[in-house]
C-alpha cells in the first residue's frame, strides 16, 4: 500500500502524532510525502520518500502519482484557517483523487477511519 502524506505548516505536528499513533497500521505501507512534511516524519523515526516541498512542486509530484493510479490513499491535513500560495496544486491533487477514486482524508477522523478500513 502506498500512502501520500501532506500537511500544511499548522498541521505538521498533528500529522506526525497521527502517524505515530497508527504505526502498527503503517508497518507494510510505503509512505511518500512533500518535502517539509517528510522531514518531520523522518525526524519522528518513520521511513518516507520525500518529494519537493509543496509550494515548490511537491503537491504536483504527488498529484502525478495519483494521475498514474500509483497511490492507495492520500492523507492531507489541511489548515483551513490560513491562505496557501500553492492552493491550485492542492485543488489539482484533490480533483485527481476524485477522478481516480483514491481515498482522501483531510483530517484525523477521516484518516483514522480510512486507514483502519484499508487494513481490515
Amino acid at each position: 500500500m502506498k500512502i501520500a502524506i501532506i500537511a500544511h505548516d499548522g498541521k505538521k505536528a498533528d500529522m506526525v502524532a497521527f502517524l505515530l499513533e497508527n504505526k502498527e497500521y503503517l508497518t507494510t505501507a510505503e509512505l511518500v510525502a512533500t518535502g517539509t512534511t517528510g522531514s518531520h516524519v523522518e525526524n519522528a523515526g518513520l521511513n518516507v520518500h520525500r518529494f519537493l516541498s509543496g509550494p515548490l512542486g511537491g503537491d504536483a509530484q504527488i498529484a502525478a502519482l495519483a494521475a498514474e493510479k500509483k497511490l492507495d490513499l492520500v492523507v492531507f491535513f489541511r489548515d483551513p484557517m490560513d491562505k496557501h500560495p500553492h492552493e491550485p496544486d492542492v485543488q489539482m491533487l484533490m480533483r485527481l483523487c476524485d477522478v481516480h477514486n483514491i481515498p482522501l482524508a483531510t483530517n484525523k477522523a477521516s484518516a483514522q477511519l480510512i486507514l483502519k478500513g484499508l487494513n481490515h
